[in-house]
């Protein structure tokens, strides 16, 4: 199935604020895990990638999605166009 199928069901924003804390740790430590970003000759422990993706989705330059087509689910960097003003806003992302 592609992308652009028609039938394929679109991706949903998950708001991380509705996330208990124990999975939202668990959804970051899986992206953080797997997204295999070369640090340098620097060894960056896996609570400060965390914890830099959390301040992502709270600013709001990331967000979570679920794709329903295939289970999965990823964090996703927002473009900076819908970005408009998303600090502090109480959860209202959309995809």
């Amino acid at each position: 199935m592609q992308p652009s199928d028609p039938d394929r069901p679109p991706p949903v924003a998950v708001p991380h604020r509705e996330l208990s804390p124990s999975a939202l740790r668990g959804v970051i430590e899986s992206f953080v895990l797997r997204e295999g970003t070369d640090y340098g000759d620097r060894d960056v422990p896996l609570d400060e990638k965390v914890d830099a993706v959390q301040a992502q989705l709270e600013r709001g330059e990331a967000r979570i999605v679920f794709d329903p087509a295939s289970g999965t689910i990823d964090i996703a960097l927002v473009p900076q166009r819908e970005r408009r003003g998303r600090r502090g806003d109480a959860g209202t992302d959309d995809v």
